[in-house]
């Protein structure tokens, strides 16, 4: 269903006929009002010169206010790329380092422990880190510190009977509860090295211990 609106320009009214598609005049539109208006002018009674400078004039405000913002999402264009550039090289700065991101993904190697930890927001009166395989199998749980703030879990990739686990890539889930036995929402994170970045077209993530981990989930560069 389409309406019809009326727009004056300078004394002459022109019909547009609109739908969801297009409800809004540009500068062809405009200088076709214009040429169509000459055309059908009375020879005996044509317009007044006066009226149609202004009418020209309308045209020519428009037109400057179509190339301005064509030229601001030109130049919002041009410095996304620059932004994504610039932090594309700072990424790769990071390679070979140590960083603490925020994930619950880790990684054994089937010789050194692994540290991880968790942030809590409160005090909590119990936490228990529990440990999965690749399965979702459950294979080791570990008491975790109580306090407020970072808190650290060092795992010796041994099982809950005390058998080495295999290699590979494990998670960990934290279960905090306070002294009214209320869930304590807590955050993850884990450390690792920075081994390569690889650029996608949501932005730069960086692999770690062979999970990959967006910018964002950077929380710190440690030393060492």
């Amino acid at each position: 269903m389409t309406t019809s609106q009326q727009v004056q320009v300078v004394g002459v009214p022109y019909t547009q006929q609109s739908s969801s598609s297009k409800t809004i005049l540009g500068k062809d539109d405009f200088l076709k009002m214009l040429v169509a208006q000459l055309r059908n002018q009375d020879p005996l009674n044509p317009m007044d010169g006066t009226e149609f400078a202004a009418q020209l004039a309308q045209f020519s405000s428009v037109e400057q206010l179509a190339n301005i913002n064509s030229n601001l999402s030109d130049s919002m264009a041009m410095n996304q790329l620059l932004t994504q550039a610039v932090s594309n090289t700072m990424s790769a700065s990071l390679i070979g380092l140590k960083v603490r991101a925020t994930s619950s993904n880790i990684q054994y190697s089937g010789e050194k422990s692994v540290k991880f930890g968790y942030t809590l927001p409160v005090n909590a009166n119990t936490v228990t880190v529990k440990i999965f395989d690749q399965n979702n199998k459950l294979v080791r749980t570990l008491t975790g510190g109580t306090g407020i703030g970072d808190q650290t879990v060092t795992w010796d990739g041994e099982d809950q009977v005390g058998n080495t686990v295999a290699s590979g890539s494990y998670r960990f889930a934290v279960e905090a509860v306070d002294a009214k036995g209320s869930t304590v929402q807590s955050t993850q994170f884990i450390f690792g090295t920075v081994t390569a970045v690889r650029f996608k077209p949501n932005g730069a993530v960086f692999v770690i211990d062979g999970a990959e981990v967006p910018l964002a989930d950077i929380l710190e560069i440690l030393r060492g």
